[in-house]
């Protein structure tokens, strides 16, 4: 058995057993990390390799703590670890070892996974494009020249590339679904509020960002996601939840499927990535869903605009305890903080009722279609010294993250969203598609993803590295 190619179910079944030790898969795990990440830069800050084989050694002498006892993972580096150094790709943080985990690094510690290190990010986590000044750019597995996206890079670069098997994420503006697109794995953006944030600073404002899940399957998918939901007494705004997994697939005959596309033109995309779209289209069609396309529900300029206040002032806010300092933060987080401190409360008011208008519009909308589709990003993956696109088919962007502008209608009023892969493009690159549906219907989305999935098994292919 290929352990790099093994998925997380199987993996831990074996370990269950008693088939795996959980020694045998922490040496294979550091074997390819080995012989794959110099090559992409996914896993950094990686504990030292006899610490880890010792503590491998102990989880195969103990009882199971949880559903993930004895696998690897390798943590975001937005998020705290104990013990590791956690740095959020900023030299401001470069020696930052933490004595305390973050409650997502608690709740993997605490399901039984070794915590071996962290994946790669953009400085702090602004960008759909991996690269840093403390551990530098992670590279695109299928095109070591090309970003792998953003900003859960390398999260999905060391899926796609077998150092891992399960990996977590966070999503404010497509974080775990463009890099899953761009890496031919999947990505999960659950419901706002069933994976709590850490609780610090304000607990109530900022409903955009969320951490979720990444794997090379939705069955894994759910695993990751059940560990890491749940409300947090702290969190006042975090639901409690129920179990998704086991992630069996659903039967899509009759389901209804509403294909958004380009938004009847108002989101340029470069050639080829609209047509590969219509390809996973028909896979759902092929399993009996009915898929047709959707007028516009609603202006995207309006949507744009509510979602660049709404994001700004939540960066900002984040960012205000390093403004004596703003001159060591790179240029994207500069205009962030800027924009964020410039606007005002009746700013951020209008930009919130537009997103309230927005809700209630989808909420119509999900009472003809079961589930929306469009596509994970607007652009293939691009030079790896690029920051970041600044014109799409010849149209000019006018922000830096204004080419993503296809996650937004998703993420600004916190939807549940599956990134599946769409197969590839003519040049060979990964692409995937964005499959949605409303607040509180995981379970429903992951398990459509899991008949696309068994229908595909797109993430079979793999990276010649």
């Amino acid at each position: 058995m290929d352990l790099s190619r093994t998925s997380a179910t199987q993996l831990l079944s074996e370990l269950s057993a008693g088939r795996l030790s959980a020694q045998e898969l922490m040496r294979a795990t550091l074997d390819r990390i080995e012989a794959v990440n110099p090559r992409v830069n996914a896993v950094v800050a990686l504990r030292d390799a006899q610490e880890l084989l010792a503590e491998a050694q102990a989880a195969d002498k103990s009882v199971a703590k949880g559903p993930l006892h004895g696998l690897p993972i390798a943590v975001k580096d937005l998020v705290n670890v104990a013990g590791i150094a956690s740095t959020q790709g900023s030299p401001l943080f470069r020696d930052n070892v933490p004595a305390r985990d973050d409650l997502l690094a608690a709740r993997l510690r605490a399901a039984g996974a070794i915590l071996i290190g962290k994946t790669n990010t953009p400085e702090f986590g602004l960008g759909s494009h991996t690269f840093n000044p403390v551990y530098g750019a992670t590279r695109n597995p299928y095109d070591l020249d090309l970003s792998c996206g953003g900003s859960s890079g390398g999260a999905a670069v060391a899926l796609a590339t077998g150092m891992l098997s399960l990996a977590d994420g966070s999503d404010m503006m497509g974080s775990l679904r463009n890099p899953a697109a761009w890496n031919n794995v999947y990505g999960f953006r659950p419901s706002w509020g069933r994976v709590p944030s850490e609780p610090v600073g304000d607990v109530f404002l900022h409903q955009l960002s969320t951490l979720g899940p990444m794997a090379r399957s939705p069955e894994d998918i759910g695993l990751l996601l059940d560990v890491i939901s749940g409300a947090d007494p702290r969190q006042p705004l975090s639901v409690e939840t129920a179990p998704v997994s086991p992630v069996q697939a659903a039967d899509l005959t009759g389901v209804r499927i509403g294909w958004l596309g380009d938004w009847e033109g108002a989101l340029p995309f470069e050639p080829g990535i609209l047509e590969l779209s219509a390809e996973a289209l028909q896979v759902f069609s092929d399993l009996g869903a009915v898929v047709e396309p959707v007028a516009p529900p609603f202006e995207a300029e309006r949507l744009w605009d509510s979602w660049i206040t709404l994001r700004s002032w939540s960066v900002a806010a984040g960012l205000v305890p390093l403004a004596a300092q703003r001159g060591a933060l790179k240029d994207t987080a500069q205009w962030e903080l800027d924009r964020g401190l410039a606007l005002s409360a009746m700013d951020v008011h209008r930009a919130t009722v537009i997103r309230s208008e927005w809700a209630q519009a989808a909420v119509q909308l999900f009472e003809r279609y079961d589930a929306l589709v469009l596509p994970s990003a607007q652009v293939w993956p691009f030079e790896i010294d690029q920051p970041y696109p600044t014109q799409i088919a010849g149209q000019a962007m006018d922000t830096y993250h204004r080419w993503m502008q296809v996650v937004v209608p998703v993420s600004l009023i916190g939807l549940p969203c599956l990134s599946v892969p769409a197969g590839f493009g003519a040049a060979g690159l990964p692409m995937g598609v964005q499959l949605c549906g409303p607040r509180g219907s995981d379970a429903r989305i992951l398990s459509m993803g899991a008949a696309y999935h068994a229908g595909t098994q797109w993430p079979q292919t793999r990276p010649a590295l």
